[in-house]
Order: structure tokens, then sequence, then C-alpha cells
């Protein structure tokens, strides 16, 4: 009887073991414009396959770049390149970062949905942003103040727009900064003196897009790059990616994942795959 017992626990014991060894479990990091893409994929695909165990986390590129450098996190998720100071603090980690670009995006330009300025110029942008234009009268629009909307320093957004819009110049000291997408949009939703700058998956009804240079975002402009605040969205890896990483983002890049992207509103890849 003793003899039977026990031979029922080790089996017991051998399925969980093996069990346990199935599951899969993927962590990733970083940017918040790539959050929702990131989120509605690995739900979809944790939903087909309930062996895989897929966290998602923001806090924005930076962080998901320095995350999966210390071991933190299987993917980095970001809306920039890597740095060259980042793929040297890599290369002193022993760390191999794989990029993947996973879809395409634009920086938008977002104002109130009472603010009659619609069309911009770049260098408009650039001085709305760095402080030199100060109220809407300046630009045809209404006696208001322009209450300048930004993302802060950890977000790739923040790098890749000060790089595209401002040439480096440093943002107005009187600029609100916000941690998310998100936040930015709900600060424009709410003041109607305001101007920020989101990914395409962020504009709500509340908002107004304003043009660049004449040009609308869209996925035609943002692919033939006649948008001038066009940019890639990635996934980092260590090394090329394995087993249930490699699953999601082979995922993530098949035509299942590329709609998906379209659903949320960014850019799918024009060779998203089968």
């Amino acid at each position: 009887m003793k003899k039977s017992i026990l031979k029922v626990l080790l089996s017991a014991s051998i399925i969980l073991s093996a069990g346990l060894g199935a599951f899969a479990a993927v962590i990733a990091e970083g940017s918040t414009t790539v959050l929702p893409i990131a989120q509605k994929t690995a739900e979809s695909l944790m939903n087909a396959n309930p062996a895989m165990d897929i966290s998602i986390r923001g806090g924005g590129s930076g962080v998901g770049i320095n995350s999966l450098l210390s071991g933190r996190c299987d993917i980095a998720m970001s809306s920039r390149a890597m740095k060259d100071g980042e793929k040297a603090d890599a290369a002193k980690k022993k760390v191999n970062p794989k990029e993947y670009t996973i879809a395409m995006d634009a920086i938008v330009m977002i104002v109130h949905n009472k603010n009659a300025v619609t069309a911009l110029t770049r260098e408009q942008i650039k001085d709305i942003f760095t402080g030199k234009i100060t109220n809407w009268k300046q630009l045809g629009g209404a006696d208001k103040k322009i209450v300048v909307i930004s993302r802060d320093g950890a977000s790739g957004t923040f790098e890749t727009f000060n790089e595209l819009a401002l040439n480096g110049e440093k943002v107005s000291k009187n600029a609100l900064m916000q941690a998310s997408n998100q936040n930015v949009a709900s600060a424009v939703e709410r003041a109607e003196g305001a101007i920020g700058y989101v990914g395409l998956g962020y504009i709500g009804r509340k908002v107004k897009v304003v043009s660049i240079e004449g040009i609308t975002p869209s996925i035609e402009t943002v692919l033939n790059k006649k948008y001038v605040y066009s940019r890639s969205l990635f996934f980092y890896t260590n090394g090329a990616a394995k087993g249930a990483v490699k699953e999601y983002i082979d995922f993530v890049l098949s035509k299942a994942g590329q709609d998906m992207i379209k659903e949320l509103g960014f850019v799918p890849l024009n060779q998203g795959k089968k």
C-alpha cells in the first residue's frame, strides 16, 4: 500500500515538473508607445497558447533598454534605435542586442479640439517647443497662452522628437513633462491652449491632429516617409531570439500580429509575414 502511494506521488511530481518545464515566461519592458502593441499581441498569443506567460511593463524606451542590459527582461520595447552609448554599455556587459523592427509610427502633433490652428511648419513647431513662440495669436489662432506638453527624459518618443523636430535644442523650461503618451493626450484634452505629441495609436476623439508642412500623418505618408516625423518601433533581445521569446516576436511579425498593429492605429510593416 505504501509503495503504491509513493508511486502515485512520484508520478504526480514528474507530471507537475514536466508541466512547469513547458511553461514559457517572457518579460517585455520599455516604451509606452509600443506598450499597446505588446499588450494586445501578448494577450492574443496567450489565449491561443495557455503555456505562454508574457508579462508586459512600460516605463519608457530607456528603462526597457537598461533592463535588457541588466538582464531583468527578455525584450526591450523601444520607440527609438539604441544609442551608441547603450551599445558600448552592452558590450561591457557582454550583451549582444538584436534589433527587430515591429512596426512604423509617427510622432503626431495634437492640440485641443477647440483650437483653430490645424497646420504648422517645422520651424513653428521648433519655436513653440523651445519657447520662442508663446501665444497662439502668433500663429493665427486665439489670443491664448500656449501650454507645451512634452514627454519626459526616459521616453524614446522624447528623444526622437528632440532629434527630428528640435535639432537637439532643449525643450522650454515651462513645458509640462509627462511620463506616457496617454498622459500627454489627457493633458491636451484638458487645456484649450495645449499642444503635445503622441504616437499614432494614441490619437483620441477629444484632440485635434495638426498637419506638418501640409502633410497629415497616415499609413501612406508614414510608409513613404512624406510625413517628417515618421519613425520605426523596435524590440531588442540579447542575441537572436529563441524559444518562447522567438515565438512571441514571430507572432508580432505575422499577418495576424501586423493586423492587430493596424487595428491599434499604428502602421504595419509592408513586409509582414503570413
